[in-house]
């Protein structure tokens, strides 16, 4: 299967009630020049709008912070664990990122990212959770890789707060920032 034949079977997807409210499935977009995934939590509402992701003001944090490291939005792979918006954006239930980790998994094993950025509690938790690691909380994990393989790929699962929460929470932002700034540009020479 390729990217673009996934994508599709997403757009199409009724595995969980997440499809009933959807407006469009948000399969993830861009490129794995960088050998980087970005994997968020799941689609806002300016999300479910255009059927991308990351392109409300968390997402605009996102393309601000990583331009100013002088990186091209699109030369990144960025999706969510949860493929629809969960209705007033709350947080996926499990049974819903159940339903889509399969989806997650084949695009890992499509793209073979070298590093994954987990952003915020879901991703974290979820992307961790793969490579048998367990998480209470962000906080304990964040600003660091754990090397594992999901999907038959060996990679490094690195985890930061969730854009969102720096926008609810500036003083996280500086943390955040040097993160991203961390996993693009710490450690990739080895992989080019």
């Amino acid at each position: 299967m390729t990217l673009e034949e996934l994508h599709e079977v997403i757009k199409n997807c009724t595995r969980c009630p997440l499809h009933k409210t959807r407006r469009n499935a948000v399969p993830g977009e861009g490129d794995i020049k960088l050998g980087i995934m970005i994997v968020g939590e799941a689609p806002g509402a300016s999300e479910d709008e255009v059927g991308r992701p990351f392109v409300g003001a968390a997402g605009q944090l996102l393309t601000k912070t990583l331009a100013e490291l002088g990186i091209q939005r699109g030369d990144v792979y960025i999706t969510n664990v949860v493929k629809c918006r969960p209705p007033g954006n709350r947080p996926p239930a499990r049974e819903e990122a159940a339903a889509c980790l399969p989806y997650l998994l084949k695009q890992i094993s499509i793209l073979k990212p070298k590093r994954v950025v987990a952003l915020g509690a879901v991703s974290a938790k979820t992307l961790l959770g793969l490579v048998g690691k367990e998480v209470e909380k962000v906080g304990d994990v964040r600003g660091r890789c754990y090397p594992g393989k999901i999907a038959g790929v060996q990679l490094e699962i690195c985890v930061t707060y969730h854009p969102a929460a720096v926008l609810r929470n500036p003083r996280l932002g500086e943390d955040f920032r040097r993160d991203i700034a961390t996993f693009f540009k710490g450690g990739l020479d080895r992989y080019f």
